[in-house]
């Protein structure tokens, strides 16, 4: 008997009786959780492929037209890259605040870029897509307008960028996958930390067989951010603490997960099968709110929240039989911690805490000289021509120029993208699964499969720049 309650429930016959869904086993009551059902029965979606977008190369373009919508804390950066990018052109800047988009736009005086400002007004960003000259949408946006944003450009015929997370809902989810098909337009989530240098080295030496085979990998985000919650200017209208009040379970969960999932071939071999999700109650949020409120009244609405826990663990079953662990804790004072663990049968590796070790023993962590040795090794091609640029440029360390520069290599090109919408839709889904979960006693949780069974013949990334790799830098 396999180790799995759903089997448990076919063999002892409860399920036929429908006591699993209704949850009299787990203690899960649908009328005390309206719209639950929902996501189970989004979460166990057949989905009928329209196209393939996993390896799909769009048509190649010249010179890649870009418009960015939101310029604060991520976009504001991400418009000082891009600029440095040969066969670019930034054609359009939109933020609500006037300030921000003036800022963006004095950025750029010295450079070739031109573009036209979007401001002052809510559906601004709507006119931008709507635009003819612009080939690439970048999205730095809060969190719930990623996906109708995402959506209404490739309705318009663009290619999107957005920051993580991709979509909330698992109905966002799903939105993605339908439009990126449809109408046969990338879709990439940002996510950065497939760049970091370490994670690139990991990525590539698990493509060449140092690892074995992965049997367990570990990632999370830990990133001591209260303070920036309840700042008044961090965030703008303080929508990320209104997402720490809006949902519970893992509310940032890429950064952690995103890595591994490629390095395990995730929607590129393997899939993800169920997931479970723990949280801690919040010992934090609310004290800090009081603490503000008691000196400031523009705090008392948040006082008596009912805030997401500090610590939030998933763990998930792949398809194959291997397991993932991801954690999200943005408000314990704990050192700073992006998890990246990856065991094999062969080996293992780990960042956090730092600094970064590798083994291919149980005798322990390789000496500094042999670390070396299997870096030079194995540093991936792509950092070995831009890694240097990428660090004097920054952001991040130079991930986040590692991250646009192959992304315009590749639409360049006429490549596919390293991430696409299947991974998109798939790592942004852990929030509410997890959220599911969590709500719902821990209990198991069905993983959609966003690729519509094509996992099973899509083939891993490559980072190997063995094409493309032909745009210059500024």
């Amino acid at each position: 008997m396999k180790n799995n309650r759903r089997d448990f429930l076919k063999l002892s016959g409860l399920a036929g009786l429908g006591l699993a869904s209704s949850g009299i086993l787990s203690g899960y009551n649908p009328a005390e959780n309206p719209g639950q059902d929902d996501i189970l029965k989004l979460a166990k979606r057949v989905h009928k492929q329209e196209f393939n977008m996993s390896g799909y190369a769009a048509p190649k373009l010249d010179t890649v037209r870009i418009g960015f919508i939101g310029l604060g804390n991520r976009g504001a950066a991400a418009v000082k890259r891009m600029a440095r990018i040969a066969g670019t052109s930034i054609n359009a800047l939109c933020d609500l605040r006037p300030e921000k988009a003036a800022a963006s736009l004095d950025n750029l005086k010295k450079t070739a870029h031109k573009p036209v400002v979007y401001t002052d007004k809510e559906e601004a960003w709507k006119k931008l897509c709507e635009r003819e000259d612009i080939d690439l949408i970048y999205i730095a946006t809060p969190w719930e307008l990623h996906t109708p944003m995402a959506v209404y450009a490739m309705n318009h015929g663009k290619h999107v960028c957005t920051e993580v997370p991709a979509a909330t809902t698992l109905e966002e989810c799903w939105q993605l996958v339908q439009t990126s098909e449809r109408t046969k337009k990338h879709c990439m989530m940002l996510e950065n930390c497939c760049y970091d240098f370490f994670e690139m080295l990991t990525l590539n030496m698990a493509r060449q067989g140092y690892f074995g085979d992965i049997i367990h990998c570990e990632g999370a985000y830990i990133h001591d951010l209260l303070e920036g919650n309840f700042s008044k200017t961090k965030y703008y209208d303080m929508w990320r603490l209104k997402e720490n009040i809006k949902h519970k379970g893992n509310l940032y969960p890429t950064h952690g997960l995103g890595p591994i999932c490629q390095v395990m071939n995730i929607n590129r071999g393997d899939k993800m099968d169920y997931l479970v999700s723990v949280s801690s109650n919040d010992f934090m949020m609310n004290e800090m709110a009081r603490e503000l409120a008691a000196k400031d009244a523009f705090f008392k609405p948040y006082v008596g929240k009912a805030y997401r826990g500090n610590m939030s663990t998933t763990t998930i079953k792949t398809q194959l039989g291997r397991t993932i662990m991801v954690q999200h804790d943005v408000t314990s004072p704990r050192p700073y911690s992006r998890l990246h663990l990856i065991s094999g049968t062969k080996g293992t590796a780990q960042k956090y805490p730092l600094p970064a070790r590798i083994s291919n023993s149980h005798e322990g962590w390789l000496s500094e000289a042999d670390f070396k040795a299997v870096e030079e090794k194995y540093t991936p091609n792509l950092v070995r021509k831009i890694g240097e640029m990428a660090k004097a440029v920054g952001g991040h360390g130079g991930m986040d120029f590692l991250m646009d520069w192959r992304t315009i290599d590749c639409l360049r090109n006429g490549l596919p993208l390293d991430q696409d919408v299947y991974d998109a839709a798939l790592w942004s889904s852990i929030l509410p699964l997890s959220e599911w979960s969590v709500n719902n006693r821990s209990n198991s949780i069905d993983v959609p499969d966003f690729t519509g069974g094509s996992w099973k013949k899509n083939l891993p990334v490559d980072i190997s720049l063995s094409k493309g790799g032909t745009t210059g830098v500024i």
